[in-house]
């Protein structure tokens, strides 16, 4: 079993932004962040998702995510995306996302689990401090796809 801490964070919306996660399997924990020079809260809530599942190593791994963004976590347990993606992504915000997303999802047995943001979860604050952090770098990567059709 894994656990996957993730959060993404933006300043303003649009602005820069940034994303967090932990990944924790027995004793082993690694951490990862990077940071993007104009994006959305949002699109730094579901990349962090992505990437750590992307960071797994072997395929049908059983995770479990914990995040703070209702935006990722309702979109998946209510099976919205499944919705969005039958009538491809037609009149929905970062659909290149959900196709990445849902390309790695479908690798593991994923189990979403809500936490409040900024509250007594450590390694959530841990995530929101790695995603605040890579925000404020001086050199920040391009969204490519954002800022393609922004």
């Amino acid at each position: 079993m894994i656990s996957i801490y993730t959060d993404g964070s933006s300043r303003g919306n649009p602005g820069p932004g940034g994303y967090g996660v932990v990944l924790i399997k027995g004793h082993h924990r690694k951490e990862l962040s990077e940071g993007f020079r104009l994006t959305t809260n949002n699109r730094m809530e579901l990349l962090s998702v992505i990437v750590a599942l992307e960071a797994l190593k072997a395929e049908g791994e059983r995770v479990t995510i914990y995040s703070d963004s209702k935006y990722v976590v309702d979109s998946v347990e209510k099976k919205w995306v499944f919705g969005w993606e039958k009538k491809n992504y037609i009149g929905k915000k970062n659909p290149d996302l959900w196709m990445r997303f849902l390309r790695i999802y479908r690798k593991h047995h994923v189990k979403f689990v809500w936490v409040k943001g900024h509250a007594t979860n450590a390694e959530n604050n841990r995530c929101d401090e790695l995603a605040v952090a890579a925000a404020m770098q001086s050199k920040l990567k391009v969204d490519v796809e954002y800022e393609r059709v922004s």
